[in-house]
């Protein structure tokens, strides 16, 4: 920014400067009571405005601070010390643009979300010529051309033979990622160095990005409670601030000595260090994925006593994975690629799960001809000439013999698979717990987090399986989503965090304290019930989040006290007569910076308190 760019956003910072030159050059020039006016009249102007804002914040029954520094422009003023009185103006003033200097860099995080909005849609015409539209008026089913390096403008399937696309600004993926035809493409994406077609599969305003960007405008625009916690010191301040300076005057005889204390008493610092904390705090958490919403959610999350979670999506991975070849005379191998061959044109999850078994093994799939799938129950293929029936045990056993019955625990499932009519293996699918669930609840536990709790609307036996291995002993199972809410409500250790991810979870993640939606694969509705929305798909997120909230509380809190500390200590040296006006008014402003770059700190928040779980991208 230009000095004639901040000048403009900041005239008081300019006019101060101005007034500080003029004033010097008559002082050399034998000219005192012209910059005694001079300077008066400013100050005594900037204190006017000041009260005039102080007097309609009263009014709005808001006692804040700004007296201390009217008050002691006044006193300055009256007393003599005239410089003095110009550099509580420039503190007043100069303050405002360190807040927003250092505002700026903690929001840059959020900003930067932001930046990559698109705006333009390359659309392909029937003669096969592209126009430029806006996105807005992208409609579902138009087929769009991506340039190289240019930002994908709404989610889309990929027409194209492959792309590589960069999707770090969405899930905090490094490294770019291949997709192939038919794949998914998500808003915001950045192509690779090859145009790409695609066809566009929702509208802009339904689109990832434009949730994300959505989500961080709201959370840019929020304030914290904890923000205005230092006006609750205003009036005990103030008052301590006038008696002592009120002490040092009637022990001292001396109006200046007035004077000399309310210069340092002014506390920009209470006023500057909470809100930079707090925008420092959400910044941090959205360069580790973690979009908060609004600010005053770190406050609760800082006092979290409990956590709730849904199970399916949320502790677990939400689709069944295969944890089990059981071939008969052939390897596990030779099965899988069978079983896969014959579900590769199948639509159903399980056959989605085992195919991705065998992409995992990187295994070749053979050519399957007369696939059938019939409805509920399985698929029937020709393979290498021979038929192949799979899918439940009892399709199965109708068609082949020898099939046994397949112990399974519970939240298991099995696909039998024949061939010729005979039974050559099954495979076991399960919706496994996330790998780092377990380390998740015990850092949610070393932050002091006293009870976890499990709301699903699965089976029992299923719940209770998966809560036995994660160790958690209050599970609520078969729950509707009103049965959710209810539980929450009833929660005694507040307050409660909700982690969920599914459309029956928007109820209770809007009525907790604080909902924590897993966003990356979870639904609309549950990321806009919520406070938080974790656009990766990791839950120890969470835990971060949790840690991010403490820390930046704690500096917030630590930026106030230090504040008071500073000031009082000043006020005492000033009351003893070791503190003149000017070089009180000059120590101010080295606590205010001190205090902005002790809330800069919230911009590491929560990164060196997880031991155990995965760091952040």
């Amino acid at each position: 920014m230009t000095a004639v760019a901040l000048v403009r956003r900041y005239p008081v910072v300019g006019l101060a400067l101005l007034v500080a030159v003029v004033g010097g050059l008559l002082e050399l020039s034998g000219q005192p009571i012209a910059t005694l006016w001079l300077l008066s009249v400013l100050s005594l102007a900037v204190a006017t405005r000041q009260g005039w804002g102080m007097v309609r914040a009263l009014l709005r029954g808001h006692v804040g601070l700004d007296v201390l520094a009217v008050t002691a422009i006044v006193a300055t003023v009256v007393v003599g010390e005239h410089w003095a009185s110009l550099v509580i103006v420039f503190m007043l003033s100069g303050g405002e643009a360190l807040e927003d200097y250092a505002a700026g860099r903690a929001e840059r995080e959020l900003s930067a979300i932001l930046e990559h909005v698109p705006q333009i849609a390359h659309r392909y015409r029937k003669d096969g010529t592209t126009e430029d539209i806006p996105v807005g008026q992208v409609a579902v089913g138009d087929r769009l051309l991506v340039r190289s390096s240019e930002i994908v403008p709404v989610d889309s399937t990929l027409l194209s033979t492959t792309g590589t696309f960069d999707e770090s600004s969405l899930t905090g993926e490094s490294l770019p990622v291949e997709k192939v035809d038919g794949d998914v493409v998500m808003s915001g994406s950045l192509n690779g160095f090859e145009a790409v077609d695609i066809v566009a599969r929702s509208l802009a305003a339904d689109s990832q990005y434009q949730r994300i960007v959505a989500l961080v405008t709201e959370a840019k625009g929020s304030k914290a409670p904890l923000v205005r916690l230092a006006d609750r010191y205003a009036v005990p301040f103030t008052l301590l601030s006038y008696a002592i300076a009120g002490v040092a005057w009637w022990l001292g005889g001396d109006p200046q000595r007035f004077a000399e204390v309310l210069v340092v008493a002014t506390p920009c610092p209470l006023l500057i260090g909470a809100p930079v904390a707090f925008m420092a705090g959400m910044s941090s958490a959205a360069k580790s994925g973690i979009v908060i919403k609004n600010a005053g959610t770190l406050e609760r999350l800082a006092r979290a006593k409990t956590v709730a979670f849904d199970k399916t999506g949320t502790l677990t991975h939400g689709m069944p994975r295969v944890v089990a070849v059981n071939p008969v005379d052939m390897q596990p191998d030779e099965l899988l690629v069978l079983v896969g061959s014959a579900e590769q044109y199948s639509s159903h999850v399980l056959a989605g799960a085992l195919r991705d078994a065998v992409a995992e093994r990187e295994l070749p799939l053979k050519e399957a001809t007369d696939a059938q799938q019939v409805a509920t129950h399985g698929v029937q293929a020709v393979i290498d000439g021979h038929t192949v029936f799979v899918g439940k045990p009892r399709y199965v056993e109708e068609n082949s013999s020898g099939a046994p019955a397949l112990a399974l625990a519970a939240g298991e499932a099995a696909v039998y698979v024949s061939s010729d009519g005979r039974f050559i293996g099954s495979v076991t699918l399960r919706d496994e717990i996330r790998p780092d669930a377990p380390a998740t609840l015990r850092a949610l536990g070393n932050l002091r987090v006293e009870h976890v709790m499990m709301l699903t609307g699965d089976i029992a036996p299923v719940a209770a399986h998966v809560a036995a291995e994660l160790g958690i002993t209050d599970v609520r199972a078969e729950c509707l989503p009103e049965d959710k809410v209810t539980a929450v409500r009833d929660a005694e250790s507040r307050p409660i965090i909700m982690v969920g991810d599914g459309v029956n979870d928007a109820p209770v993640l809007a009525v907790s304290d604080v909902g924590i939606a897993m966003g990356a694969k979870g639904s609309t509705s549950a990321a806009e019930s919520a406070d938080i929305v974790i656009l990766l798909d990791d839950i120890s997120r969470v835990a971060r989040a949790v840690s991010i909230g403490q820390r930046t509380v704690r500096i917030a809190l630590e930026s106030i006290w230090w504040g008071i500390g500073f000031s009082v200590a000043l006020m005492s040296l000033a009351a003893a007569g070791f503190l003149p006006a000017i070089a009180g008014a000059a120590l101010q402003e080295v606590v205010d910076l001190i205090a902005i770059l002790g809330a800069l700190r919230a911009l590491r928040a929560g990164q060196a308190r997880l031991e155990g779980i995965a760091s952040g991208r």
